[in-house]
């Protein structure tokens, strides 16, 4: 099994630019060697007077042994590329073809090898997608079950107010299902932006409310869904000024702030405090989020890979009553839509706890 630097060369290109030892040198190099050999029995016959039809066995027996030797040279190597296609049919990308010979069967093992990791990519990134989406579309369904439980229970009533809130969950739900196209095409880099003008305390609020509805009612069902269970950590907005402003697309920065949101809930300590700060950035429009929790941190040998998928951290055991592993995807998804928009994504220092901070362009800037 090889996944170094010859599994990533273009197998049409020989080794170092010479193929010293294709097949087809092997295969004349066979018909020169038994002609030699024949020649030579044929000059010691000749001299030593050994009659003819020794000489031809003798001839017949050595040129056979060595075409069995060279034949299997070349069927031993097939026979492996075989079986090891033969899994790949079979859904099994795990099997790799020795990458040993400077011919064209190495060629060979190297594009199938190729081949295998690709298969496993994109047999990878299916199971993503699946994971990414049932992910995103926890978050309204909960939050409408809320809203009609606490109605069926009588503990709301079925006023405009309530019925607004399940219409926007609705609603929600309808355009993350409308993103499946999309995510279809991220990987070209052509999902779309929606993007506009809002206010950011009245919209961050609205984050921060749908966040502990949905907190209260997985708290009464079994969860293991990979979300948030806890009612006793405590959500504190701060936003300065009051009348910021952004320019982004709403939906998508409503994944960022959720994901990071339950990331940190999940992380603090019994009756902790989430804080969400929004500043004005640097340029017109631009806006700086910062999501500050209580819990143990994330260490810095870490911070490089807390926006890779399924990454769960070093931290064994969450902390707080309620909280599980989770999926490992939240932030993932938050780098991918604060990416959409340009902007950046990390960790920043901390006294305590995790501190990641968002930055988002604003404005795209006029060519002068």
């Amino acid at each position: 099994m090889s996944d170094g630097p010859a599994a990533r060369r273009d197998p049409g290109e020989p080794r170092g630019g010479v193929r010293p030892f294709s097949i087809k040198t092997k295969l004349g190099a066979l018909v020169v060697i038994s002609v030699l050999i024949t020649t030579g029995l044929m000059m010691i016959a000749m001299r030593t007077e050994t009659e003819l039809r020794f000489i031809t066995v003798f001839s017949m027996i050595a040129t056979l042994l060595i075409t069995q030797f060279v034949a299997h040279s070349l069927t031993a190597p097939l026979d492996e590329m075989n079986a090891v296609a033969r899994s790949i049919s079979h859904g099994d990308y795990t099997r790799r073809v020795r990458e040993n010979r400077r011919d064209e069967l190495g060629d060979l093992a190297v594009t199938i090898n190729r081949m295998a990791d690709e298969l496993a990519a994109q047999d990878r990134q299916r199971k993503e997608l699946v994971a990414n989406v049932s992910h995103e579309l926890r978050t309204p369904i909960a939050g409408l079950r809320a809203v009609l439980e606490n109605i069926v229970d009588g503990v709301t009533e079925a006023d405009p107010e309530t019925m607004r809130t399940a219409l926007g969950q609705t609603e929600r739900l309808g355009r993350l299902v409308e993103t499946l196209l999309d995510l279809s095409r991220l990987d070209n880099g052509v999902v779309p932006l929606k993007t506009r003008r809002f206010e950011v305390w009245p919209y961050l609020s609205g984050v921060l409310k749908e966040a502990n509805m949905v907190a209260s009612v997985r708290a009464g069902i079994a969860s293991g869904s990979g979300s948030h269970t806890r009612t006793d950590v405590h959500l504190h907005l701060d936003v300065s000024p009051p009348e910021l402003t952004a320019y982004a697309d709403p939906e998508r920065i409503h994944q960022v702030v959720a994901n990071l949101i339950d990331n940190a809930v999940k992380h603090s300590p019994p009756h902790g405090r989430v804080t969400v700060r929004a500043r004005r950035g640097p340029r017109p429009e631009s806006l700086e989020l910062e999501v500050l929790d209580e819990g143990p941190g994330i260490p810095r040998s870490e911070w490089h890979r807390v926006f890779e998928r399924f990454n769960r951290g070093a931290v064994t055991r969450p902390h707080g009553p309620g909280s599980d592993g989770g999926t490992g995807l939240g932030l993932a998804i938050a780098r991918w839509a604060v990416d959409l928009h340009g902007g950046r994504i990390g960790v920043a220092e901390s006294e305590r706890g995790c501190r990641i901070l968002v930055s988002l362009p604003g404005l795209p800037s006029v060519p002068s």
